[in-house]
């Protein structure tokens, strides 16, 4: 097996946990540096290890007439600018294996569906691999070891022991109908903070997404018709507050500087101006965890008897990271 990465080690080791941030979609060279230059100011103000997140193609739209960015070839273009002007590691997604290879030469994580082909072939690049739980997936033990746990033995057995699962809440059908054509507010997501603990039998870091956990699918009108997806911007702090109580080793939030006028997922995006406030009140409330945890306590608890406990991988490869998701 290939070893792990220096990236994978500083991520897994980082105290009190790292953070992947930025803004959902690449809308210009321009609003994309002024973005990275002001998030990695604020992570490095605040110590934390920043993975800068966007996207160059956002293919999974709720509707055809929302925007999704500049395309593959231009949007890396962007991506390698932003990594060379800020020696800030990339996260972004990719939805065809053939996108892969061109991408992996960039960013430094890359997002997908766990389809199998994928898993494999994303796993076969060395990178870091962040399999994240599908909305669709219940918060169960016995769907997680068929789904997450799977999945993150996929990549180790071809290979990579660069894994991390991320969680991002659970459909459970919650909707409001106005009519039969007018959908609002449709399948809320609900997230189980059991599965903070229960994801770590992966024995590899967890990752919260605190901002697509309150994305509402299909829950916001558009003008001239059509609907887009709806969120619960206000609502992110708890999810994250909870997230950091429980003690996940990673925080993933898309940020943006101005949330109401962002094309895609504007009201699931943070906003920039009150990023360090919120990022302080989480490394608070980590270290204070720290402080009132019981040494040794873990042996009295019970075990789900999925995987030994963790130990995170062994040795150490140049890579960096992709990131996996049961569902875009």
């Amino acid at each position: 097996m290939a070893a792990t990465s220096p990236l994978y080690n500083q991520l897994k080791d980082a105290e009190p946990f790292f953070l992947l941030a930025g803004p959902n979609v690449i809308e210009s060279e321009e609003h994309i540096l002024r973005m990275a230059k002001h998030i990695k100011h604020i992570a490095t103000k605040v110590g934390l290890p920043l993975v800068f997140k966007s996207s160059f193609d956002k293919a999974n739209r709720t509707s055809s007439k929302s925007f999704r960015g500049p395309g593959m070839a231009e949007g890396l273009k962007i991506l390698e600018k932003v990594k060379v002007a800020y020696d800030l590691p990339i996260v972004t997604d990719v939805h065809e294996a053939y996108q892969c290879e061109e991408v992996g030469k960039v960013a430094d994580i890359i997002q997908i569906p766990a389809f199998l082909y994928l898993l494999v072939a994303a796993a076969q690049t060395g990178k870091i691999i962040n399999i994240k739980k599908g909305q669709f997936c219940a918060p169960s033990v016995s769907c997680f070891f068929f789904t997450l746990f799977r999945a993150a033995e996929k990549i180790r057995l071809a290979g990579n022991p660069n894994v991390m699962v991320c969680e991002r809440g659970t459909m459970f059908g919650y909707s409001k109908l106005s009519s039969p054509v007018q959908i609002l507010n449709v399948d809320d997501l609900i997230v189980d903070p059991r599965n903070f603990e229960w994801m770590r039998e992966a024995n590899c870091p967890v990752v919260a997404d605190i901002t697509h956990a309150l994305q509402q699918p299909a829950g916001k009108k558009l003008e001239g018709g059509g609907v887009a997806s709806g969120g619960l911007r206000e609502l992110i702090p708890c999810i994250a507050r909870t997230a950091v109580a429980v003690g996940v080793d990673g925080i993933f939030m898309e940020v943006h500087d101005d949330p109401l006028s962002a094309p895609v997922d504007g009201p699931t995006q943070w906003p920039l101006r009150q990023l360090e406030e919120l990022l302080e009140e989480l490394i608070a409330i980590a270290g204070h965890k720290r402080k009132a945890a019981v040494p040794n306590r873990s042996h009295t608890l019970p075990r789900l008897g999925l995987s030994p406990p963790r130990t995170y991988g062994s040795t150490a490869n140049p890579g960096d990271i992709i990131t996996v998701a049961t569902s875009p």
